[in-house]
Formats: structure tokens, C-alpha cells, sequence
């Protein structure tokens, strides 16, 4: 979904410092980080300005890479920042970044919000934006701040302007309802996306960020739609003969991949969307499906027991080669790609529990991340470093309790958090970032 919004380079000095987190080298302390009320000189601006330093604040501290600075602990004052920073005023609170910036509203409805990044104890000056759209767009431009900060001083792309959809819950556990809704990552700007008429499963964004695919049980038949976010239009991807399900949109976007029972047997199948053309690309007498491409789309992951009990597989976009990747204990199930194309997240059953966990894509290096009673559902950030799924508690014996929630967790297992959301929550799908 676009946001009309422009970017332009208003601070040119160069930026050579060297302050930097590394996290390719698994837990690093939380780098302390100054975040100033941004300024303001008429009514209105102040309070956009500190509304946006307070979403930034919060944003990096989620990460679990940043510990943003108690406000009460500044020595210099926000307005005295309208001159460069005294810089040992900062030192002296053992920050060790500092954000600075400043709220505009122009005449013609228009916001304007620039910012500052500096290195305090190199006394330079990291980056500097400014982005002018309309006022009530001040959350994104807080996100996408957030993000710039993050880039510079990770050397990773940001996470923060970006959506969560999900399957929100309700109900008692005999009779749940279940809705598509969408936020904000931070679970902002929430939105019931259809009536809880239908009981729907799995959604998935599309590459663009205008479209989710999910599965419906609308009238009691199971299908494959697409919810287009901007104007709330529903279609169904086709009247298959047989149950449809896990449907993903390939990163192009030209695609669907799902998996299709027909006579008792799942397999997998691709739709292009342009020609709505379906090729069949397994053909095993055991049950394929959750399957996920590959970044480049040359390969799709998917779990099968047709080993004798559930694993992963990986094989080619065409449906070749199919060979087994997961050799530990227990059953693997929901594999999903890193945007990175470097690991694959994935659900594993071992002796009576759940984990969220990944390995590399021929099958070394695992990892398990998360673990309890019910864990599943792992979604990857676009930048492949943070993880989202859900964990539901059990329920009584009279369907009560079961609570179910969203978490997110880091690739090095620290920094696991809860997304709240108004009610249940489950089977998060991330959106790519928002441009």
C-alpha cells in the first residue's frame, strides 16, 4: 500500500563515524541511546514532536539492540538543540548515540520532519533526513526514522515500517471465531479486516502490500481468496474440485503456491495469477503441503511425510529434486524462507512439545528458538534477523483458557516479547517494508 511521501538529503555533512552494533555475532548489550522530544515553534509541533520521538524510542528498544535513555536524565534541553549538541553533557549520561530533531506544519496541509543522528563520543554527525508528508501520517515517518537509525548504526536494513496480518481470535475454544485483522508492527493502527462470518486460516501478504491470500471456509467449503487491502474487495482464486490451503504468494508476486487435496491426497500446486493457470508439482502418495519459495524463486520448501513421518523438503520451482533437509528428532512442519535466503524458520514436535527454530537450507545449523506447550507459525521481518509466531497455553476441560498470543524473538533466541493484540492472536504473516 503506498504512502505518498517525500524523502530528500537536508544534512550533507559526512558521516565517519564508526559506531556500530554488530549482531551477526549473536547477544550484544543494549547500545545506550539519547532520543530528544523533536521541536517545534507553533502549536501542534510539539506535540507531533514528542509523539514521534516517543515511537522511535519505543521502536529501538523493541529491537533489543538499543536502551533508550530516560528523558529525565538530560542535561541539555531540547530547544538548546537547535545549536549543535554539548556533546559532554551527553557523554556524561553514558549516552552513547543521540537523536535530535525537528516538527514543521506548512501552509498547505503539508507536515515537515527532520532529524539528526549523532555519534557522541566521536562529536560527528551519523545521518541526517528530512520527510514531508501529511500530518497524520506522523507514525510511518516515526517508523521510517527508526529504520534509518537502525540501518546506520547495524549496517542492516530496518524492520519498523512494516505490518503484521493475522488470524484474531475469540470465543470459547468449542466455538471460535476467527478474523483477518490487520496493525502496525508495534500493534498500532489495528483493523478487523473481515466479520468473523467465515472461519479463516493462514493469511499471507503479497510482495506489493496490497493484497493478502488466505484460506475461507465461507459456506463450509474451504478456498483460497484474495483480500485487497486498499478497497476491501474479496475474490476467490478458483473453484478447485478439491480442499485448498496454506496458500503463499511467491516473491515476485506473479504467483500463488498452495497445497490441494483431491481423492484424499495433498499436493502442491501453483497458480499464475496473470493467466490463472494451475500446474500440479508434486505427485506423492504422501501428504505435501505448506510449501514457501525461495527469495530467487528458483526453489520451494514444503513438509511431507512421505519419509514415514512429517519433515521438510526442498526442491526445485518446477517440482524436481525433492530431498529431505530436517534429520532431527521429532516431526518439522510450517517451514517459511528468510528473506535473506539463508536460513528457513520452520515448527518442530518433539516428545510432547512445540518449538519455533531454523537451520540452513540444506538442513545444518539447527537452532530451536522458542519452546512450550504450543508454539507455531513462525513469520519472518523483512530483514530476516527477527522471527514472529504465536503461542497458545492449553485450554481446560471445558474448553476454557487456551489463551493464544503473538511474540516475536530475535535469531540468537534473546529478546522474545509479546505483540499485544485487543484479543487472541494467531498465524502472524509479516508485510515487506512499506516504501
Amino acid at each position: 500500500m503506498a504512502i505518498a511521501m517525500m524523502l530528500a538529503l537536508v544534512f550533507a555533512l559526512p558521516a565517519a563515524a564508526e559506531l556500530r552494533i554488530d549482531i551477526t555475532q549473536g547477544k550484544v548489550e543494549p547500545l545506550p541511546i539519547a532520543v530528544t522530544d523533536f521541536i517545534g515553534t507553533v502549536n501542534g509541533e510539539s506535540q507531533y514532536g514528542a509523539d514521534i520521538s516517543r515511537v522511535i524510542a519505543a521502536d529501538l528498544e523493541r529491537s533489543g539492540l538499543f536502551r533508550p535513555i530516560n528523558k529525565g536524565a538530560f542535561i541539555q534541553t531540547a530547544i538548546a538543540l537547535q545549536t549543535l549538541p554539548r556533546f559532554g553533557d551527553w557523554r556524561v549520561i553514558n549516552a552513547q548515540a543521540m537523536v535530535q530533531g525537528q516538527v514543521q506544519l506548512l501552509g498547505n496541509g503539508q507536515m515537515k520532519v527532520q532529524f539528526r543522528l549523532w555519534d557522541v563520543f566521536a562529536e560527528q554527525q551519523m545521518v541526517g533526513l528530512g520527510y514531508t508528508t501529511v500530518p497524520d501520517n506522523w507514525r510511518q515517518v516515526a517508523h521510517i526514522i527508526s529504520d534509518a537509525i537502525y540501518k546506520r548504526i547495524t549496517g542492516e536494513d530496518g524492520y519498523f515500517n512494516t505490518r503484521i496480518v493475522y488470524i484474531s481470535e475469540s470465543g470459547s475454544q468449542t466455538r471460535r471465531i476467527k478474523r483477518l485483522a490487520i496493525m502496525d508492527q508495534d500493534g498500532e493502527n489495528h483493523k478487523f479486516l473481515t466479520e468473523g462470518d467465515a472461519l479463516v486460516l493462514t493469511p499471507r501478504f503479497s510482495p506489493t502490500l496490497q493484497e493478502i491470500t488466505y484460506l475461507s471456509f465461507y459456506g463450509n467449503l474451504p478456498r483460497v481468496y484474495i483480500f485487497n487491502i486498499d478497497n476491501g474487495n474479496q475474490e476467490v482464486l478458483g473453484d478447485f474440485p478439491g480442499m485448498t490451503f496454506a496458500p503463499r504468494f511467491s516473491p515476485d508476486g506473479q504467483k500463488i503456491i498452495m497445497s490441494m487435496a483431491r481423492d484424499g491426497n495433498s499436493d502442491i500446486y501453483s497458480m499464475d495469477l496473470r493467466t490463472r493457470v494451475v500446474k500440479k508439482l508434486t505427485n506423492h502418495s504422501a501428504i505435501d503441503t505448506s510449501p514457501s519459495y525461495s527469495p530467487d524463486t528458483k526453489s520451494i520448501v514444503f513438509n511431507s511425510d512421505r519419509g514415514g513421518s512429517q519433515q521438510l523438503y526442498i526442491m526445485d520451482a518446477a517440482g524436481r529434486g525433492a530431498r529431505r533437509i530436517s534429520h532431527g528428532k521429532g516431526r518439522y512442519a510450517t517451514p517459511v524462507w528468510s528473506p535473506r535466503g539463508d536460513l528457513i524458520a520452520f515448527t518442530k514436535i518433539s516428545g510432547g512439545r512445540f518449538y519455533i527454530g531454523v537451520m540452513r537450507t540444506d538442513g545444518s545449523g539447527e537452532r530451536l528458538l522458542a519452546e512450550d506447550f504450543l508454539v507455531e507459525g513462525p513469520t519472518w521481518a523483512p530483514n530476516g534477523r527477527v522471527l514472529m509466531f504465536f503461542r497458545q497455553q492449553p485450554s481446560s476441560a471445558d474448553g476454557k483458557g487456551g489463551r493464544s498470543r503473538l511474540y516475536s524473538i530475535d535469531l540468537t533466541g534473546d529478546n522474545e516479547r509479546e505483540v499485544v493484540t485487543p484479543v487472541d492472536a494467531s498465524d502472524p504473516a509479516w508485510s515487506p517494508v512499506i516504501r
